[in-house]
């Protein structure tokens, strides 16, 4: 496998909930440089939201897919025991992203992906694999940076005010009128 020494050694550092200083287009057009043509196909295919095995190419991104699998999944029966208005309990390694907002809920997710990358890290200094890891990284961090408290409060106001205009208690009138021609 190559080394992509002089690639990594320009990237900058990323940390949990710091602003990235470069995104995802402008690494993949420096990646893209450096990269053969196999490795970027791989590279491509380490999108944080895409859990399907179909060729990963690589073992850390089938570890990385598999992870992600696995807490969806968890997610899944959690979400669904609360449906249906019974528990579950998540494993160890999950417990307490249960509890907060759905954004507090999504920060801890996002946070869990970024620890279980960080596991993963050593051994992989200038290799593909490393740059897989700070591909999905930098994911997670864009995806941080998306959340707007403002802007959810205005979409939040705006689908309560929608959803109020369909529930609209009919008036009187209105339901003599209705009721007169359905006869």
């Amino acid at each position: 496998m190559d080394k992509y020494y002089y690639l990594v050694s320009q990237l900058p550092f990323l940390i949990f909930d710091g602003k990235p200083s470069i995104n995802r287009e402008q690494f993949l057009s420096e990646a893209e440089k450096w990269l053969s043509a196999s490795d970027m196909k791989i590279l491509l295919k380490a999108d944080m939201n895409d859990f399907s095995h179909e060729s990963a190419g690589l073992n850390i991104l089938k570890e990385y897919k598999d992870f992600e699998k696995y807490l969806r999944g968890e997610l899944a029966k959690w979400r669904k025991a609360r449906k249906n208005k019974g528990e579950y309990k998540l494993p160890a390694d999950i417990a307490g992203i249960d509890k907060g907002t759905p954004l507090d809920i999504e920060r801890k997710l996002l946070f869990l992906r970024w620890v279980w990358i960080e596991s993963k890290e050593e051994g992989h200094y200038f290799d593909l694999g490393f740059l897989l890891m700070y591909f999905i990284k930098l994911q997670i961090l864009e995806r941080l940076f998306t959340f707007d408290a403002q802007k959810g409060k205005e979409r939040f106001v705006l689908l309560c005010e929608s959803a109020l205009k369909a529930i609209k208690p009919v008036s009187r009138a209105e339901s003599f009128f209705v009721a007169s021609h359905e006869q």
